[in-house]
């Protein structure tokens, strides 16, 4: 599985990135520490803010925690065409291996809503994937 993933959504591109934080993890105690940075352009032709997020947190035992909420890291970034959005966020983990996708919900100008998926991408220590 990849720890890099992107997609498009009615133009709205979301890439992401994701890292393994040793300093901040302590694998005796179950606790894997994982960055992840997005990237959210409009590659479309309509403006579009970002309203709220849906995670699904998959672990190595395939237990799934769903995160929703308003906005991104406190933000509700509004999209013109050809702008983005960058941001880092982080994610504890009990195993050395999970993953995460999603879904950013979007409004439009006119107040129509959309779903921009944030395809699957992996979490993991160097280690597990060797």
């Amino acid at each position: 599985m990849a720890t890099t993933s992107s997609a498009i959504t009615q133009g709205i591109k979301v890439s992401v990135a994701s890292q393994f934080v040793p300093e901040r993890s302590d694998p005796r105690r179950q606790t894997y520490f994982f960055i992840y940075h997005i990237t959210i352009t409009n590659e479309g032709e309509a403006p579009a803010q970002l309203v709220s997020r849906h995670w699904i947190i998959t672990n190595a035992d395939g237990d799934e925690e769903h995160v929703r909420g308003p906005g991104v890291v406190g933000e509700t970034p509004y999209l013109e065409p050809g702008t983005g959005f960058q941001y880092t966020s982080a994610c504890p983990l009990p195993s050395p291996i999970g993953s995460m996708r999603g879904t950013f919900q979007m409004r439009r100008d006119d107040g129509t809503h959309f779903d921009a998926e944030v395809a699957i991408f992996t979490l993991a220590a160097p280690h597990v994937l060797n």
